[in-house]
């Protein structure tokens, strides 16, 4: 009893570690949120100042009730605390509240109702035109108190140049279980007088904020910037590919499923169960990420099904929780994503409602330290080709807020 409390502690300090930053649902009825720049559906959701980037905004409410959704826009820190220093005007040119979202569409020929909402930012409404952390937040207009989801995104100028390497010859041994991820930063023409107070540094692996390494002490300091070499807090489990399935029609089976079936409500996709794996066996994946699509792949927005999702996972059973974790879980670590032992069959499970797709995923737990790590039968290998994310943050002598001055993303590959 007292393990399990303790992994119940441990997971909501997680929840609101994890929450700061990342888009959250916040009503029942909402669905399949996806943020992305452009058209890169893999990355981080980062929007270059100025460089004519498009942030797309999409999701479903689970209904075909209307409802006059707006969304407002802040400003962010660093640590993801509101930036109280600044006006809207500041960051915002237009309107940061009260922008409604008028491009929807009902779902048509599907078995679960909803209506898609899309918007885009920037557009006659409302620009960006300061850089930093955003967060987006999306409520009907009736209920201004009662928001049904979050978004969070960042704005960077690119003021610093950020060098990001990744290698398995790590301080913890040579091509073992391990990746060490090497940085320097160049202040180029930016006025850095003390940088421990003025520059904030966040890197994660494979845009995963749970498990963020922020402000590592760097080894190297001069006047021209800093360098994190054979940095020990840099070091990260290699853990294993992330396994995948796509549902692209609900007439048969698609990649990764085992059955699609119908039982005179709803859909049903059976994702293959999935075996210890104790090699590395190389399978290209997208680190997490998730599409929506069919395969017709038109009209996707309005036409898509939701399926039940059955996940099943052959493990030991753990002292710890078991969680399903993607893109498409929004780092939440809810209780819908939370997998149950199965005494009978000596398994976890999960069931989902998901829209048809692509989905990446992976299974974590919870150490006694409160990090989350892959569970140990999926395997923990040098190998892994995992993305790198690194942010670098920056406030000017006597400035209201940080700016976010650096991005870089960088895969290892064998």
């Amino acid at each position: 009893m007292k393990k399990l409390w303790v992994s119940i502690l441990l997971a909501c300090f997680g929840c609101l570690a994890a929450s700061a930053q990342r888009h959250e649902l916040l009503s029942e009825r909402i669905a399949s949120l996806q943020v992305v720049v452009n058209d890169d559906w893999t990355s981080l959701p980062v929007v270059t100042l100025g460089a004519g980037d498009v942030l797309n905004v999409g999701f479903d409410d689970l209904s075909h009730t209307y409802h006059r959704y707006c969304y407002k826009i802040e400003h962010y820190e660093a640590d993801w605390t509101p930036s109280e220093g600044l006006f809207e005007s500041d960051y915002c040119q237009g309107f940061a509240n009260g922008n409604t979202i008028d491009d929807l569409q009902e779902s048509v020929n599907t078995n679960q109702l909803y209506t898609h909402y899309q918007f885009c930012l920037p557009n006659s409404k409302c620009r960006i035109k300061m850089s930093g952390n955003y967060k987006l937040t999306v409520y009907d207009e009736n209920e201004e108190d009662k928001p049904v989801l979050v978004v969070c995104f960042m704005v960077v100028e690119p003021a610093m140049a950020v060098g990001l390497g990744v290698t398995t010859n790590t301080d913890l041994g040579v091509d073992r279980c391990y990746q060490q991820v090497d940085m320097k930063l160049d202040y180029g023409q930016v006025r850095v007088t003390n940088p421990a107070s003025q520059i904030m540094t966040v890197v994660m692996q494979n845009g995963r904020w749970d498990n963020a390494v922020v402000n590592a002490k760097p080894q190297m300091v001069s006047g021209n910037g800093l360098a994190w070499t054979h940095n020990r807090d840099l070091i990260f489990q290699g853990g294993n590919e992330y396994r995948k399935f796509e549902m692209l029609d609900v007439t048969h089976t698609t990649m990764g499923l085992e059955s699609v079936k119908w039982d005179g409500t709803m859909y049903h996709a059976y994702v293959w169960p999935d075996e210890p794996r104790p090699s590395y066996v190389y399978d290209e994946d997208a680190n997490g990420a998730f599409l929506i699509r069919n395969s017709d792949n038109v009209e996707i927005d309005n036409t898509c099904e939701y399926l039940m999702v059955h996940f099943r996972l052959y493990s030991q059973r753990l002292p710890y929780d078991v969680w399903l974790n993607g893109a498409w879980t929004y780092d939440s670590f809810a209780p819908k994503y939370l997998m149950t032992w199965n005494d009978e069959q000596q398994l976890y499970e999960a069931d989902v409602w998901l829209k048809q797709g692509y989905y990446n995923y992976q299974y974590l737990t919870l150490t006694p330290e409160g990090s989350y790590v892959v569970v140990p039968s999926e395997g923990n290998f040098y190998q892994t080709e995992n993305q790198y994310q690194a942010l670098v943050y920056y406030r000017a002598p006597g400035g209201r807020t940080d700016r976010l001055v650096g991005y870089a993303n960088v895969r290892l590959t064998k």
